[in-house]
C-alpha cells in the first residue's frame, strides 16, 4: 500500500534529524546510567592487572633465586670434584713415593748383604 501522506523533503529531513537526536539522547542516557558500573569494572580490571603483575614479579624472583641456588650447588659440586681429584693425585704421589722408598730400601739391603 502506498503512503497516503505526501511528505515533503523537509518533513523527511526533520523526521530523520529528530530520530538521530533521539538515538543520541538514548545513547547518552544509557552511558551515564552505566557509568558507575563501568567505573567499578574498570577498578576491578586494574586490581586484577596489578595482582597479575605482582604474581609475575614474584615468579621471576623465585626463578632467579632457584637459578642462583642451582649455580651455587653446581659450583660446590665442581669444587668438591676438583678437591677429590687433587686428593687422588696426592694419594697417588704418596703411593709412588712409598713404593720408591721400599724399592730403595730393598736395593740398599741387597747391596749391604753383598758387601
Amino acid at each position: 500500500m502506498k503512503n497516503a501522506r505526501n511528505n515533503e523533503i523537509v518533513d523527511r529531513r526533520t523526521a530523520s534529524a529528530d530520530a538521530k537526536a533521539a538515538l543520541l539522547e538514548a545513547y547518552r542516557a544509557a552511558k551515564t546510567a552505566a557509568d558507575p558500573d563501568r567505573m567499578a569494572r574498570q577498578a576491578e580490571r586494574t586490581a586484577i592487572a596489578t595482582a597479575r603483575e605482582e604474581r609475575r614479579i614474584e615468579r621471576e624472583r623465585v626463578k632467579l633465586e632457584d637459578q642462583k641456588r642451582m649455580e651455587a650447588d653446581a659450583a660446590e659440586r665442581q669444587a668438591a670434584a676438583e678437591a677429590a681429584g687433587l686428593a687422588e693425585q696426592a694419594r697417588i704421589i704418596e703411593d709412588e713415593e712409598a713404593r720408591k722408598a721400599e724399592r730403595d730400601r730393598r736395593y740398599a739391603n741387597r747391596k749391604a748383604r753383598k758387601a
